[in-house]
């Protein structure tokens, strides 16, 4: 099983996750520009193109094809990628949560907030725009067209670093065109997860609707956005092995 994050958190936000699946051999790795995968080209910006390249090329790399994979925030829309592209590599995809905001009814606004979140880090650096991205992330229900005419809530300092890997990615991700063709038509298993506790923030509701778009129904863990770290882990340790158990 490859467990794919997106930049946050890294292989180690998966340690916990793994320990629940001893009988099978588990692969949680550090994307590109996050943890121990650090470029030296200078490049920040990693596309989910290029992330599910990398994806491709680990899964040949270890022999592990066709891989079950569990992917979960950006990294669910990486292995969506890789399932358009590769599909002969995944047996099933379990992908939780994908910002697929292009897919909401509201996106136009989701997408507003994306990019105003990347503008503030560039401008004021990761305290205003974390403090932005919580409040978008936890937001419940449709985001109106007025958004980001609300306060801005209040941030931390600016220690003056640009190279964090959720900022840098952001603009790409969550603006990701999937091809819905190619994945309605994958031989592969795509299962959309969801949380019981986040179905109504922008995450949760992208999952249904690329779900929508699959003409799967979306299948619900326990907890949030990051059930399988905080809430009930054990209890979405076990919704997904019932799911892989499944296939």
């Amino acid at each position: 099983m490859i467990a794919d994050p997106a930049g946050e958190p890294c292989a180690d936000g998966f340690v916990a996750l793994a320990g629940h699946f001893p009988d099978r051999t588990v692969i949680a790795y550090d994307p590109r520009s996050a943890g121990r995968s650090q470029r030296t080209d200078g490049v920040l910006v990693n596309t989910p193109e290029e992330h599910a390249d990398d994806l491709h090329r680990l899964i040949g790399a270890v022999g592990a094809g066709p891989a079950d994979i569990f992917a979960s925030s950006g990294g669910a829309v990486n292995a969506l990628a890789l399932a358009g592209r590769h599909p002969e590599q995944i047996s099933t995809l379990i992908a939780h949560e994908p910002p697929a905001f292009r897919e909401l009814p509201d996106g136009e606004y989701v997408l507003a907030a994306c990019a105003d979140i990347h503008q503030t880090y560039q401008r004021s650096g990761l305290g205003p725009a974390m403090a932005k991205f919580i409040a978008l992330i936890t937001h419940q229900g449709p985001v109106p067209p007025g958004y980001l005419s609300r306060p801005a809530p209040d941030p931390a300092g600016d220690d003056g670093s640009r190279d964090h890997p959720l900022m840098a990615n952001m603009r790409w991700c969550e603006g990701y065109r999937h091809d819905f063709g190619a994945l309605r038509a994958s031989p592969a298993r795509i299962v959309m997860g969801v949380g019981e506790d986040s179905a109504a923030t922008v995450a949760g509701r992208a999952g249904i609707a690329v779900a929508g778009r699959l003409g799967t129904p979306p299948v619900t863990f326990p907890g949030g956005h990051e059930g399988f770290l905080t809430g009930k882990p054990d209890a979405f340790a076990a919704t997904l092995r019932e799911i892989l158990n499944q296939s």
